[in-house]
């Protein structure tokens, strides 16, 4: 009981030391600085996502095109009915203008006699606020495209959700909530000297903590 008494006293002290309170209040400023407007994105977004009804667009703009392909790309080293789906991708992207992710190529033959009877293939884009649906007719080599965008709020809610949004996205959101992490750390630290401060701080992390938990047991169904 004495050694751990004596090592929690040895951390306080630790804590309070000038060398760690000045990196904790060098890290609490660029921390804070740096993820300024990223805070600030993702809670105007938090209220743009709880409510949809008063911020997205209830109809989606859509478009439709039609696009004719060379032949060549709906056939490859495969078979001849098996389409070259890295230069079918780039042709759509490129020719249609496409963005986001593109899904693997869905594909329906039917061949009699070594001659296609139907065939499609069927894929999609999707990007933040942002999704595309191909359909391609293999006998007349025509795509028909149908775009839909949700507007510039579905966008930022999709980038929230790092729904869509790609690898590097995703990275950066873990990499924000890392260093939200050390911000409220170094927040601590900063308060351990100051004792009155400190625990006046804990009563309301211990009465915020406790509104959360009642509004979820409670108002929660």
């Amino acid at each position: 009981m004495a050694s751990k008494h004596k090592a929690l006293v040895n951390n306080k002290t630790l804590l309070k030391s000038k060398a760690v309170q000045t990196w904790a209040r060098r890290l609490h400023i660029y921390i804070s600085m740096a993820l300024l407007l990223v805070v600030l994105f993702f809670a105007i977004t938090g209220i743009t996502l709880n409510r949809p009804a008063l911020f997205v667009k209830s109809q989606p703009d859509i478009s439709q095109l039609t696009l004719s392909l060379p032949v060549e790309l709906l056939s490859s080293d495969g078979g001849k009915y098996v389409p070259n789906e890295s230069a079918l991708v780039k042709h759509l992207t490129q020719y249609a203008r496409l963005s986001g992710q593109p899904s693997a190529l869905q594909v329906f033959t039917e061949v009699e006699d070594d001659e296609l009877l139907e065939g499609e293939i069927t894929m999609d884009y999707k990007g933040p606020g942002y999704n595309v649906a191909v359909f391609i007719d293999m006998a007349s080599a025509e795509a028909v495209i149908e775009k839909t965008h949700y507007g510039a709020v579905a966008i930022l809610n999709d980038l929230h959700k790092g729904r869509n949004s790609g690898e590097v996205w995703k990275w950066f959101i873990d990499i924000t909530a890392l260093l939200m992490v050390f911000f409220v750390l170094t927040g601590v630290c900063l308060l351990v000297p100051k004792k009155k401060t400190f625990n006046t701080s804990l009563k309301w992390t211990v009465f915020g903590s406790l509104i959360s938990l009642l509004i979820f047991f409670v108002a929660v169904p």
